[in-house]
């Protein structure tokens, strides 16, 4: 491995990672068109895979509890930066 490798390419299968990536021409429009940032987003998912094209991740249930599988390119990524997992979640209160 030389010095000039991305940080993104030594992350381990199974890391919990926020990933900010650049987005693409078609998304940044529909983003200036909602009235939302319209240059970087950020995933939030456990590392699946890491090659020379990227990152395959799966993201964090969301509160409907859907993850997905997604494919970060590497020259999208922007910055990566390993977080703790996510906590448990807590038990309901009743009153």
């Amino acid at each position: 491995m030389s010095d000039d490798t991305p940080a993104w390419r030594h992350l381990p299968a199974g890391a919990r990672v926020v990933v900010r990536r650049r987005l693409s021409p078609d998304e940044a429009r529909e983003a200036r068109d909602a009235g939302r940032g319209a240059v970087w987003t950020d995933v939030i998912g456990v590392v699946l895979e890491t090659d020379d094209a990227g990152l395959r991740l799966r993201t964090d249930a969301a509160s409907s509890g859907r993850s997905d599988e997604v494919r970060v390119p590497g020259p999208a990524i922007e910055a990566v930066k390993r977080i703790p997992p996510r906590p448990p979640r807590r038990a309901p209160r009743h009153p």
